[in-house]
Parts: C-alpha cells; structure tokens; sequence
C-alpha cells in the first residue's frame, strides 16, 4: 500500500453509494444511513454535504473533547454540545471553498478551560486534522 504509515491499523471504515449528487441520494453500505440529497437551501425533504459534513465533524469533535478532558484529568460533561456551522463559499479567484465555526458549549467548565480542551480536540481529532490548514475555522467557546 503506497503511502501507508507504519503500525498503522483500521479501526473502521464508512462506506456509501451516493447516486445523482446533491439533487440524488446517499445509502451506506450496511443500511444503516439512507438519505434524500438536495441543494443548500432547496425546499423540501433532504439534506446537504454540508449539513452531513457539520453533524460528523460535531459528533467526532465532542469524543476528541472527551479524550482531551481525560488526558488531563477534568471531567468531561455529558451535555457536552457542538453547533457546527458549515458554509458553502463562492470566490472570485478560488471558486468553491468551505468555511466552518464551531460553537462549544461544555456546563461546569470554566472557559479558559473549555479552550484549552477545544484547542486539544483539535490536535486529535480527525476531521479537526483532515481541514488544518485547508479551509478557515473558527473556534468559540460559549
């Protein structure tokens, strides 16, 4: 396999057949994820690679805050919650781009603290390190 990393192992993989694109639909695998694709903003049932894209990162952000708040010995609140917001851009010179905030909110956490698990998160997360650097990203504790 080119570019493997050493003792690198897969944990998991997610697959899904997408068919007709943002007007079409998208089914994984094993059944368990079955949606109506549509444009942002379209009238109607369905949802968007944004939408689907925010509730993933959000979902994934919230363990890697887990995990942070652990590794130094904090306790992580179970009403833990992330509003991710992602734009779909328009650019004269780059064309289609992505941008995304993301909206922390951890009860009984103090916010410097809050901050300091979310700049963690980031580091360990793996949707935090697939967009580094790639498109910009706003984080704000609340």
């Amino acid at each position: 396999m080119e570019n493997a990393i050493q003792n690198e192992k897969v944990i998991y993989t997610g697959s899904t057949i997408t068919i007709g694109g943002r007007g079409g639909s998208a089914k994984s695998t094993d059944g368990k994820l079955d949606v109506k694709l549509t444009a942002p903003g379209a009238i109607g049932e369905g949802t968007n690679p944004e939408q689907l894209f925010a509730a993933g990162w959000s979902a994934c952000f919230i363990g890697a805050m887990g995990k942070a708040a652990v590794a130094k010995d904090i306790k992580f609140p179970a009403d833990a919650t992330v509003y991710a917001e992602v734009d779909l851009v328009l650019s004269e010179t780059d064309g289609y781009s992505l941008k995304a905030r993301l909206s922390i909110s951890l009860p009984g956490i103090d916010n410097e603290t809050a901050k300091t698990i979310a700049e963690a998160a980031h580091s360990l997360c793996p949707y935090s390190k697939m967009v580094k650097g790639n498109i910009q990203v706003e984080t704000n504790i609340l």
